[in-house]
């Protein structure tokens, strides 16, 4: 169970904060959504209390963990396969499963292919979501900017 204030996950959608703990009634039942604040943008999402797991929330990682991503996504090569379509349902995974370091795998190969290769509009939005969402892990895992976060990605 997760408290007001606490830095949580939403695989898909990025890092945040809950600001609040609501009950809802929905077809005549109460249930209870945690109300969670994106870091990097002015969203708020309502979380299901009862699906945490099955959705895979999960709390922000480590500043250690934060900078072995970093890292990673410095040491990260370009992805291989050509197959547009296997390149892309194997990415879309790689983002579901919430993992940071599968996150910034995903943002790095897109990021290299783009610069070799100009993006299809799928993958293009596929490489601003998978920044959007390893950004907003960082920023609250090493207490950071938006700006800072980018620029130290941008520095490897």
């Amino acid at each position: 169970m997760f408290h007001i204030g606490d830095r949580i996950v939403y695989p898909m959608h990025g890092a945040g904060i809950i600001v609040d703990i609501e009950e809802k009634k929905i077809l005549g039942e109460v249930h209870k959504y945690y109300v969670m604040q994106i870091s990097v943008s002015d969203m708020k999402v309502m979380l299901p209390v009862n699906n945490t797991e099955t959705i895979g929330i999960r709390k922000v990682v480590s500043e250690d963990a934060a900078n072995t991503a970093i890292n990673h996504f410095h040491e990260c090569g370009e992805d291989c396969n050509d197959n547009w379509n296997q390149r892309y349902r194997d990415n879309i995974e790689k983002l579901k499963s919430g993992d940071l370091l599968d996150v910034a795998t995903v943002a790095k190969t897109l990021l290299l292919r783009d610069k070799k290769k100009s993006l299809s509009n799928a993958e293009r939005k596929m490489l601003s979501n998978a920044k959007n969402i390893m950004i907003s892990e960082l920023v609250l895992a090493k207490e950071q900017s938006y700006d800072e976060i980018e620029q130290l990605l941008l520095e490897g």
